[in-house]
This record gives C-alpha cells, sequence and structure tokens, in this order.
C-alpha cells in the first residue's frame, strides 16, 4: 500500500496540499534566514520577543489543541489504532510543549530571546500539524485495523520514533544541566561544550532526532500529513544544526573537531 495523495475529502486534501506548498515557503525562507529565537535571536523582527519558555509553550500549544479537537470529531476515535497514536501524540507534546519548557534554564533577568515572530509562524504549522494528523487517523484512515500493529511499516517507524524520542530527552538534559541553578538565579548566561550521549558525535542531536522522530511517526502512520511535519522539521533545523556547529567552532577553540554538525562521522 502507498501513500495515496487523495483522500476523498476535499477538505482535508485542500489543507494537505496548501500544507505542502507552505512547507516548500520554509524550505526556501530557512536557507536564508537564521530562526530568530535562542543563541540566534534577533532585533530585527520588530524587537518583540519572549521569555524562551512562555515562547515554547505558546507555540507547541496548537499543536496539542488542534490535534485534539479533530481527532474527537473522527468516526474512529474509540478505535485501538487510533487510540494508540493519541496517547503517542499526548506524550510527545506534553513534553515538548509543557515539560521541556518548564525546564528551561533561562538566565534571571536575562533578555528575552523568543521572537513572537516565531510563535506566530509556529502557530500556522502546529495547528496544520495537529488536523492533518488527527484527522487522517481518527477519520480518513483505512489502514488502522488492528494489522497494522504487526505491519513492518508500523513496526519499523514506531521503533525510530521512540529510540529518537528517548535520545531527544536525554539530549536536552544533557544541554539543560550545562548551566546550574545558582548560575540562573546569579543572572549568568554561561555557554559550555555539551558532552556525552549523542553529542559525542554530532553537535545538534536534539535536531537530529526531532526530524528522526517525525520520519518515524510519518512511516508509522503512513500519512502524508506527519510527513509534512517531518519535512518542516528538516528545512527549519538542518540550517539551524549548521549555524549551531559554527557557532560553536568560534566561541570555543578547542571545539572536538571531530564532532559533526548533525549526522555521525558525515556531515
Amino acid at each position: 500500500m502507498h501513500m495515496t495523495w487523495y483522500t476523498g475529502d476535499s477538505t482535508y486534501d485542500t489543507v494537505l496540499t496548501l500544507a505542502y506548498g507552505l512547507a516548500l515557503l520554509v524550505f526556501i525562507g530557512a536557507a536564508f534566514a537564521k530562526s530568530p529565537y535562542g543563541r540566534f535571536a534577533s532585533e530585527k523582527w520588530g524587537g518583540i520577543n519572549l521569555d524562551p519558555r512562555l515562547g515554547w509553550f505558546l507555540m507547541e500549544l496548537p499543536a496539542t489543541l488542534s490535534f485534539v479537537f479533530f481527532y474527537f470529531q473522527g468516526r474512529n476515535r474509540f478505535e485501538i489504532v487510533p487510540l494508540f497514536f493519541l496517547a503517542v501524540w499526548l506524550i510527545h507534546y506534553g513534553n515538548r510543549g509543557f515539560v521541556f519548557p518548564y525546564l528551561i534554564r533561562t538566565p534571571k533577568g536575562a533578555t528575552a530571546s523568543f521572537s513572537i515572530v516565531v510563535v506566530a509562524s509556529g502557530w500556522v504549522v502546529t495547528t496544520l500539524h495537529g488536523y492533518l494528523n488527527a484527522a487522517f487517523i481518527s477519520d480518513l484512515g483505512t489502514h488502522f485495523t488492528p494489522d497494522w500493529f504487526v505491519d513492518p511499516r508500523f513496526l519499523i517507524g514506531i521503533t525510530l520514533y521512540y529510540a529518537s524520542f528517548v535520545l531527544n530527552v536525554h539530549s536536552d538534559a544533557i544541554i539543560r544541566n550545562l548551566r546550574t541553578i545558582e548560575e540562573v538565579e546569579r543572572g549568568e548566561k554561561v555557554y559550555r561544550i555539551p558532552r556525552g550521549g549523542l553529542f559525542r558525535f554530532v553537535t545538534s542531536p536534539s535536531y537530529l532526532t526531532e526530524i528522526t522522530a517525525f520520519t518515524g511517526f510519518a512511516i508509522a502512520t503512513w500519512c502524508l500529513g506527519a510527513t509534512f511535519i517531518a519535512l518542516v522539521t528538516v528545512a527549519n533545523l538542518v540550517p539551524r544544526a549548521l549555524q549551531t556547529h559554527r557557532w560553536y567552532k568560534e566561541k570555543f577553540p578547542d571545539y572536538p573537531r571531530e564532532r559533526r554538525a548533525l549526522l555521525p562521522f558525515l556531515w
């Protein structure tokens, strides 16, 4: 069974087509401009910046709200396979939208570093993300019978997803712990070279595992709506990984020479 572009639902098919057009625009835009958050925040976007904890929470919130709303409109919302993917989604965005921003260690009194432009553009992407996946999983997908749990695409995809999810959480913890709570309380904006885990191989393991997690989810659901967010993630994070790698090499003369930007041993 191949992924079909047209589901027969005109609204869904139109939104999916527009979403892929948006993904193309993200690819083009990301090639020429840095995403204005974190160390790459910039005043040229109007000077309206948020605390990163608030920014992350607001940006990711529509992914949960949109998915839950559209999921429970579906005819198959109480079937076992859709319910499984509902749980996967809520765990993922429970971490990304609530736990992750809560644990961010922002120096006390530091200048805000999360552009409102990122939040606003993120709302478009995360709302589409939630709708395209929820509507397909709980209503339009025809392959979500119990047999899907033994399909090779599900087994490969969900294994890749969960391995990526665990490594992503671990990588986030390493980055977070580079700055002590005492330094945060004193308002010290400290940067250090992260070490351990996937950082032995790449500068941005959080970005790498975010890409592979969404790739795994797209395979496990066999849904073009999930492929949309995987493409947007690649478009956004690949240039940022290269920029981050360059930043570390410029800031730290002793930065590990063998460490690659995003792909272990390659690139």
